[in-house]
């Protein structure tokens, strides 16, 4: 699955990132990662539907950090589930998509 591949690649850059700024990429830091990233998310979120402060962004720029905080969300998610050896496209398909014919 294409999900894989696009995991594989996040993998390199998160190897990158914690050999640049010497990170110890443990269990701990995977989740307590991805609930930094969730945070941000949740800021850019308030931020672009008026419920904070826009720091001086624009709309556009609100809507663009929105998504980039949306895509590094997913990214630590397979991230966090490729460490802990899940297969997420096994896990969709059972949890998510197996479901449409037994709802």
């Amino acid at each position: 699955m294409e999900i894989d591949r696009i995991a594989d690649q996040i993998e390199t850059v998160s190897q990158r990132y914690a050999a640049r700024w010497d990170i110890n990429r443990d269990a701990d830091w995977f989740l307590l990662k991805l609930q930094e990233e969730v945070g941000e998310l949740t800021q850019c979120y308030l931020s672009l539907t008026g419920q904070a402060r826009p720091r001086g962004k624009s709309p556009d720029e609100l809507a663009a950090a929105f998504r980039a905080e949306l895509a590094d969300v997913f990214c630590h998610v397979l991230l966090l589930a490729r460490h802990h050896n899940v297969d997420l496209p096994a896990e969709i398909q059972a949890k998510w998509l197996d479901r449409r014919t037994r709802d």
